[in-house]
């Protein structure tokens, strides 16, 4: 396995990881219903992850590379602050409603892992760039 982090892929797309993520958000709205879990939790967790999508499709759509250093730095700026926002927001509901914030955390959590999971398998399985 050498050199596998080191070889370069093309990036993975976004279709797939965001799918896989906002099925996590859905499929949890049921076992929500039928455990009584708190609905707002997964109502917080349902909206930043739907923001969380619609500014990465936005920032997709920038041109980034030296060509384009502006631009290339608001899409790096606003995906670090996408993260910082979520934590901010779920910080804040959970100190304000203890259960609420646990709820959201707990359905983002999973969706972001998911999320990451398939990219990661995209990447990894994609073809070698220059070799």
């Amino acid at each position: 396995m050498p050199g596998l982090l080191s070889t370069p892929r093309p990036a993975p797309g976004r279709r797939a990881p965001a799918l896989a993520g906002a099925a996590v958000v859905l499929l949890a709205l049921p076992v929500f219903l039928a455990a009584g879990f708190p609905l707002a939790g997964w109502g917080i967790a349902a909206v930043l992850w739907l923001a969380g999508e619609a500014l990465g499709a936005w920032l997709s759509r920038l041109p980034i590379g030296a060509d384009h250093l502006g631009a290339s730095g608001l899409v790096a700026l606003a995906h670090s602050l996408r993260g910082i926002g979520v934590v901010v927001v779920l910080l804040a509901v959970t100190l304000a409603e203890r259960d609420v914030g646990l709820a959201a955390l707990a359905v983002y959590a999973l969706a972001y892992t998911l999320s990451l999971g398939v990219s990661l398998v995209e990447y990894f399985s994609g073809e070698r760039l220059g070799g």
